[in-house]
């Protein structure tokens, strides 16, 4: 049996869910089970009020706004403790098809890949701007080869994720998910895939981010904390070595001075170039140090991801108890012999 869970994080959502939650699919082949989870992310308006009323599986509400990761970690959370084998993220303002969910589905449902992301065909899709086709491509190649994978398409909240992979990726960062869970999936060595989507205009502006410089910025500190997460010992040791270069270079200009005889009026220069050699060498070892702290991340990972299916193996001895429990009324009574 396969269940998947379509979960909707929503922000003041209620004048347009009615219609998101229509358009998503009842039925896909090889799925057995589909539910619908919404995480109300601190909505002012009836929005958890009508996904009731449509009907939805399941609501998460957050007492007061948390921003779209953490929207999406507790969705995330819920849908595993639900038993979801396969978990989908869409939006609810109806940017994407709701058809097109078993496009995206359909490569984890087959064993094919962890990670299926929708791609939005940014360079040539007519609902984007000119500015913001640039925007993404860019972004995407960052991303790309930050995180050794071949996504055309690194922001698109339009993803399908398997129940081992949403056990693994653990999200970090307060503003977007997106990019944070592909350099981790790239890094983790998940199989991610991209297949092509169907999108509509926005109806609205983005409740992620008031401009596209503040959107710049929280996305380019979110790659680079990413990254470095992951790849600690690699950017502080580039970094220290790049000091130490640069050290180098004030260090010989006064060797060589010295070495003529005009020494005395250069000593600026050697202590410039013992200040970076000492900041190349400190820095180096802070790049040790966080690796040693990554490796426990690690560590730390292996022993959340074991005590997931710990939970999940105790859950269903629960459920196979519960139901040796229940009495089967439709069997016949055994009769007594003697």
């Amino acid at each position: 049996m396969t269940k998947l869970i379509i979960q909707i994080p929503c922000l003041n959502e209620a004048e347009v869910l009615p219609e998101t939650l229509a358009k998503l699919p009842r039925s896909i082949p090889g799925i057995d089970t589909i539910e619908y989870l919404i995480i109300d992310d601190g909505s002012s308006d009836d929005t958890s009020g009508v996904a009731s009323r449509w009907g939805v599986h399941h609501i998460v509400r957050h007492r007061r706004n948390r921003g779209l990761a953490e929207a999406f970690r507790s969705g995330i959370d819920k849908c595993l403790s639900e038993g979801a084998d396969i978990i989908v993220n869409t939006d609810a303002d109806g940017q994407y098809e709701g058809a097109d969910i078993a496009k995206i589905v359909a490569p984890v449902a087959a064993g094919e890949a962890d990670i299926c992301i929708g791609d939005r065909s940014v360079s040539n899709n007519a609902h984007f701007g000119a500015g913001k086709r640039l925007l993404q491509r860019f972004g995407s190649y960052v991303v790309r080869t930050l995180s050794a994978t071949d996504i055309t398409d690194a922001v698109s909240g339009f993803r399908a994720i398997s129940r081992d992979a949403a056990q693994r990726i653990n999200i970090t960062t307060d503003f977007s998910y997106t990019t944070d869970m592909l350099i981790q999936a790239g890094r983790k060595r998940l199989a991610i895939t991209s297949v092509p989507i169907r999108t509509h205009a926005a109806t609205r502006p983005s409740r992620l981010f008031k401009s596209i410089p503040r959107f710049i910025q929280q996305t380019g500190v979110t790659i680079l904390r990413a990254y470095t997460t992951f790849n600690s010992l690699r950017v502080f040791v580039g970094l220290g070595a790049l000091a130490t270069l640069l050290g180098l270079f004030p260090i010989g200009r006064f060797l060589w001075f010295f070495a003529t005889g005009n020494g005395d009026g250069h000593i600026q220069s050697l202590v410039m170039g013992g200040a970076l050699l000492t900041v190349g060498v400190l820095v180096a070892t802070l790049g040790i140090l966080a690796d040693l702290i990554a490796t426990n991340r690690k560590l730390l990972e292996a022993s959340m991801l074991k005590l997931r299916r710990i939970e999940d193996r105790l859950e269903q001895l629960g459920d196979a108890a519960n139901a040796l429990a229940t009495p089967d009324e439709s069997a016949e009574p055994v009769r007594k012999v003697g």
